[in-house]
């Protein structure tokens, strides 16, 4: 489907005057081609001047039957015939013809040692490019400047080629030497040369490739950045030519189609079906396509892959002439987006256009290739161009212009957030539309240079090329119903007994390969002509009177389909411009008209110039995406989650967009799905802007009307803090009636009565639900605990006025749901730190939240990074409380009462273990607080406890000295987690040996059971020899002869009897040893 809206995108027409009768035009540089009826001269007019006046005019070397334009190199391209020969030539250096009788240098491709070129490369150059093959068509890169020829069954590129003027200096040295007599004339030259000339590029082409076609022949083709289109009569191919780097073994063919080349018999008429490949799938079609390299110099290889591949069957049962269906118009046609971090020569997209005279087709070949548009035109087109912003068409007596979705592909390539919540685009698949007509006579051709149109029309009915070539359809019409009526009655048909078949013979649709007619000529006795450079309105203007023109259907139907189209239509025309001023300072290099000014503020004043258009381009695109956004709040279902992103586009504050979606006080209609979406999604990010009482007040409203199940969201929502407390109160309260209890309403309404300062009333509501409920309804909405986070662990997160009330009267609960939260993933662990720093309970809260964490978390990073903490903060404390005690402090506060005790956390977690039976004789004797005393007993509980790695906290226990009894329990507990158990023995019995046999029986299991007679009974022993009056050593030597008796055998308790040990005292442990031994 195609739209039609009355918008005007044309501003102005003048006419060229010029002498001749134009027999074909082309354009670029700035400057209009004109080549006169006969064939053998051009004249240049300047399109960016008032008047179009006359650059310069030059005679071609033959008649010209081609001609195109190279903004790359600024060099013209023909196809000539002179005497029944076929000739391929480049104009260089053009516009020096100023004066028509300028000297002109001839030479062959590659020949760049002799001529004016050389000495100064200031006269207009001739290159001959010789051909194997009569050329057809041509078509020059707009990106590279390199120069595609079509030939019968083969395309040649060339490579465009810069000598500078050292190089060409030092050739002309080589040449000075081989011949002597052009050593003076050439000195001379060069002396008269000036010092503007010596950086001048000389243009050369080298013949590169070779790509053989044997089964399509090309009517046009076309060339952009590697890619390489060919049309035929009803086919289109598109491949991609790559360099490689890797050298290609000579006389190697990359042959890429198995198929072969069948040749047409002249008999049959073979019609074709229609067919469309796309990406890989085109190499599955029958032409096949080979390389020929022909490079002088062989730096490489060439890969070639198919892109595209169209062919077309003319439908002859609906009165179509076989003429009509002729493919015309292909163009391949780049666009750079304004972050492109690859060169100039790689386009963000490449598109591909080519045109039936009753359809256009449009696709994008980059990123995958796919249909972008199909246009329907109205009545036979002729000719199309392609640009940025729009298509323009001409029929014989109208030019038409469509709009296009270059733009639409090319923002997604630019922007990766484009089709977010955060930003928008009109999709590429959105219908075109059609703008204005503007109505001519008799239009032949059309072609496009920026914002110029320019036309050529003739008032001819019909030339006389085209008289004669109808009476030869006629005859060949008559031949191809008598050949066919004789084939029926062959078979014993007869035709005119049937007439469908009667019918049938009387369409002229055998005779295609005859009656194909090659481009049409201009008269030489022409009734009329005209050229026309048509502008085109600004964008900004365009873009202007859409919107005036979408005020119409805004006014009538707000949510109307033409209206978003309308904007949508207005919205791609400003991206394409964009994009467009975007590339007007990179591309401002290669204006060949750029060395011919003189005026040095130029240059800024066209950057100042491209600025300011693009800062109103801006403003524009912001006031477009306002008005989408209009229109997608108040649209349907399907597709109003477009509001948010076209709002935010826009720039518009929230109260701005609240302002836009009012509802009319007569107007039946609530807020839209899109109005509610959008402020559903502002409300729930973490925003900085915060609500005025009025503007809070109103959101309230509007969702207590049109979603009240979403008020609790909207109440928590940081942007919400002013509301008023008293009146959002109510209408919770009248939800409740409404709605029922839930808890996420009931800490809702608790919060606003905490607003109110009514604690009476806060504490009633909030003792409505059990604690594990309210955690749930916290882990339902977050935000009534926490503002901020959004934006990951280094976004800044506050606590709520809720928060801090539950820290002082509810800690427990704070604490809960804070764990919940956290394995909810509705905050992380550093946040979590935050908001107890900023609670002022970092020394209490917040070690009860990561005793809290440590007995919910599952996650093996968590849990080591808070045992560190833990053991660190246990450490701090007995390490303070020490130096406290060393002071003498009179008295200092006592800290809160710790959630958890350490028998609370060796019941309920893993992670701590049960204390060891030997540290209970090394409890000291004297505690200076409680909270020391549970501090040592966590800290000891963790070291005895499966999870804590020793060697993560054996640096911070360095700070712990070892002269307290408890200090050197906690050291003594290291060292056994170590597995230092000789050591331990040792330490042990120097400080307390009557908690040897308790440490012994304990440690000293399993495998350790060997070190009560290979160690602690020898140490025993010597110590006991040294002291024979101690006790204590004496009472642990007798246990650890009755362990070492139980688990030896007798001749080895024999042997640990030492050498002057009483027999008297190891006789009964001994006996006791045998007497087992014989029992067992």
């Amino acid at each position: 489907m195609v739209h039609v809206y009355n918008c005007h995108p044309f501003c102005s027409q003048q006419i060229v005057q010029v002498e001749q009768e134009p027999g074909m035009v082309c354009c670029g540089g700035g400057a209009l081609f004109v080549v006169a009826t006969g064939g053998c001269k051009v004249e240049a007019y300047s399109v960016e001047r008032e008047g179009c006046p006359l650059i310069c005019r030059f005679a071609t070397m033959g008649t010209v039957k081609s001609i195109q334009h190279s903004k790359i190199g600024d060099y013209l391209v023909t196809i000539e015939e002179k005497n029944n020969a076929t000739y391929l030539r480049a104009y260089t250096n053009w516009r020096y013809q100023a004066e028509e009788k300028a000297r002109v240098g001839v030479r062959l491709l590659g020949h760049l040692l002799r001529g004016a070129s050389v000495r100064g490369g200031v006269q207009m150059e001739i290159i001959e490019i010789p051909l194997s093959e009569r050329p057809l068509a041509v078509a020059c890169c707009s990106i590279t400047g390199d120069l595609l020829v079509g030939c019968e069954n083969t395309l040649v590129l060339f490579t465009l080629r810069r000598q500078n003027q050292q190089s060409l200096n030092q050739s002309q040295q080589i040449l000075q030497s081989t011949w002597p007599n052009s050593q003076q004339s050439s000195s001379q030259s060069q002396g008269q040369s000036s010092s503007s000339n010596q950086n001048v590029s000389i243009l050369d082409f080298e013949r590169s490739v070779i790509l053989h076609l044997p089964k399509i022949k090309p009517k046009r083709v076309a060339l952009c950045g590697g890619y390489v289109a060919v049309q035929a009569e009803l086919e289109v191919l598109v491949l991609k030519l790559d360099a490689s780097s890797e050298p290609k073994t000579r006389g190697e063919s990359s042959e890429t189609n198995k198929a072969d080349h069948l040749e047409d018999q002249a008999d049959f008429l073979v019609l074709p079906r229609h067919q469309e490949l796309l990406g890989d799938r085109a190499k599955d079609c029958d032409i096949p396509v080979s390389i020929e390299k022909t490079g002088l110099e062989d730096r490489g290889q060439y890969t070639l892959s198919y892109v595209l591949f169209r062919r077309f069957s003319p439908d002859f049962f609906q009165g179509c002439n076989v003429e009509e269906t002729q493919l015309h118009s292909l163009q391949l046609y780049p666009l750079f987006t304004s972050n492109q971090s690859v060169s100039l020569e790689e386009p963000a997209c490449v598109f591909c256009f080519f045109s039936l005279p009753t359809a256009g087709y449009l696709y994008s070949l980059k990123g995958g290739v796919e249909l972008l548009s199909a246009y329907q035109y109205p009545e036979k087109v002729l000719e199309a161009v392609l640009t940025d912003h729009l298509l323009h068409v001409i029929t014989k007596n109208a030019l038409q212009c469509f709009t296009v979705r270059c733009a639409a592909v090319a923002a997604r390539i630019e922007d990766p957030y484009i089709d977010t919540t955060m930003k928008a685009c009109p999709p590429c698949s959105l219908e075109v539309c059609a703008l204005r007509m503007q109505l001519f006579i008799g239009l032949r051709s059309v072609c496009v240079y920026g914002r110029h149109v320019i036309l050529l029309s003739t008032a001819d009915t019909e030339t006389p090329e085209e008289t004669e070539r109808t009476t030869q359809r006629r005859g060949l019409q008559l031949k191809e119903h008598t050949m066919l009526t004789g084939i029926f009655l062959a078979v014993g048909i007869d035709p005119a007994t049937t007439p469908a078949l009667e019918s049938l013979l009387s369409r002229p649709f055998l005779s295609r390969k005859w009656t194909i007619s090659s481009p049409k000529e201009t008269s030489s006795a022409g009734h009329g002509w005209n050229l026309y450079v048509v502008d085109t309105v600004t964008p900004l203007t365009l873009y202007q009177e859409m919107i005036e023109y979408s005020q119409r259907y805004a006014e009538t139907n707000p949510q109307a389909q033409s209206l978003r189209h309308l904007l949508s239509e207005a919205h791609l025309l400003l991206r394409a411009s964009l994009l467009q001023t975007s590339g007007q300072q990179q591309n401002s290099e290669g204006d060949p008209a750029a060395p011919l000014q003189t005026d040095a503020d130029k240059p800024a004043e066209k950057q100042t110039a491209v600025q300011t258009d693009r800062q109103e381009l801006e403003e524009a695109l912001g006031q477009n995406c306002a008005q989408l956004g209009d229109c997608f709040s108040r649209g349907s279902q399907n597709d109003c989650h477009l509001a948010l992103p076209y709002y935010r586009m826009s720039g518009l504050s929230v109260t701005e967009v609240m302002a836009r979606n009012r509802p009319h006080p007569s107007s039946p209609h609530s807020y839209g799905a899109g109005f509610l979406f959008y402020l559903k999604h502002y409300l729930l990010e973490e925003t900085e802007q915060i609500l005025s009482q009025e503007a809070a007040d109103e959101v309230i409203d509007i969702f207590s009307q049109s979603e009240p199940s979403q008020l609790v969201s909207v109440c928590a929502s940081p942007s919400m803090v002013n509301m008023s407390p008293a009146r959002t109160l109510r209408i919770l309260q009248h939800l409740e009636d409404t709605a029922g209890v839930s808890v996420p309403l009931t800490i809702t309404m608790a919060t606003m009565m905490l607003l109110l300062d009514d604690l009476p009333q806060y504490t009633q509501l909030m003792e409505r639900h059990a604690e594990m409920l309210l955690v749930y309804g916290f882990i339902e909405e977050s935000r009534l605990l926490l503002h901020g986070g959004g934006g990951g662990q280094h976004t800044h997160i506050r606590p709520t006025a809720l928060t801090r009330q539950l820290a002082k009267s509810h800690p427990g609960l704070l604490v809960a749901a804070m764990v919940a939260l956290h394995e909810n993933n509705k905050v992380q662990l550093e946040q979590a730190d935050h908001i107890f720093k900023e609670l002022g309970c970092e020394n209490c809260l917040q070690v009860d939240f990561w005793e809290a964490m440590l007995m919910a978390s599952s996650q093996d990073a968590v849990i080591q990074e808070l045992l560190f903490r833990l053991a660190s903060v246990y450490i701090d404390r007995l390490t303070n409380s020490n130096s406290d005690a060393h002071a003498n402090a009179p008295h200092t506060p006592s800290r809160r009462k710790p959630l958890k005790s350490a028998d609370d956390l060796i019941n309920s977690c893993s992670h701590y273990g049960g204390l060891y039976p030997w540290l209970t004789v090394l409890s000291p004797a004297h505690i200076t607080s409680s909270q020391h005393l549970e501090a040592l007993h966590k800290l000891q509980s963790l070291l005895c406890g499966p999870s804590l790695s020793v060697g993560s906290v054996g640096p911070l226990l360095e700070r712990l000295s070892e002269e307290t009894l408890w200090g050197f329990s906690l050291h003594l507990l290291c060292a056994t987690r170590r597995g230092q158990y000789d050591r331990s023995i040792e330490k042990l019995l120097d400080r307390c040996p009557q908690a040897i046999i308790a440490y012994a029986n304990h440690q000293l299991q399993d495998k350790n059971m060997a070190l009560w007679w290979q160690k602690l009974l020898p140490e025993l022993c010597n110590r006991t020899r040294a002291a024979a009056d101690n006790s204590i050593l004496l009472s642990a030597l007798k246990e650890t002869l009755v362990v070492v008796a139980m688990e030896t055998s007798p001749t080895e308790f024999l042997e640990l009897i030492p050498d002057d040990g009483t027999a008297s005292y190891f006789l009964p442990h001994l006996l006791a040893c045998s007497q087992r031994h014989l029992l067992a």
